[in-house]
């Protein structure tokens, strides 16, 4: 193989900012919604979710971290969801006591 056929190192991947930001227009919301619902025992999760956005957005822009950059979207958006979904279940919970 020459140089010639090799992509070149600064090449990066064109379509990188996809999934953060599909990831960022899912979970940001969630995160937002479940602070002002009452952060307290959540507060965990709501960080964890807003450190894996970061890291999809500042992971290196090669088309080889493509899977982690999505996986870390999808955690966070599993992250945002777990507060929500407990309360629910709770409420569900308290709801069928009586």
């Amino acid at each position: 193989m020459s140089d010639t056929d090799a992509p070149s190192p600064s090449a990066g991947h064109r379509t990188w900012w996809r999934a953060p930001l599909v990831a960022s227009v899912l979970a940001l919301p969630l995160v937002v919604l479940a602070h002002w619902l009452g952060p307290g025992p959540f507060r965990g999760a709501l960080h964890c979710a807003v450190g894996l956005l970061v890291l999809a957005w500042v992971l290196p822009r090669r088309r080889s971290l493509r899977a982690l950059r999505i996986t870390a979207g999808v955690a966070a958006i599993g992250c945002a969801l777990a507060p929500l979904a407990f309360l629910l279940l709770l409420g569900l919970a308290w709801g069928a006591w009586d």
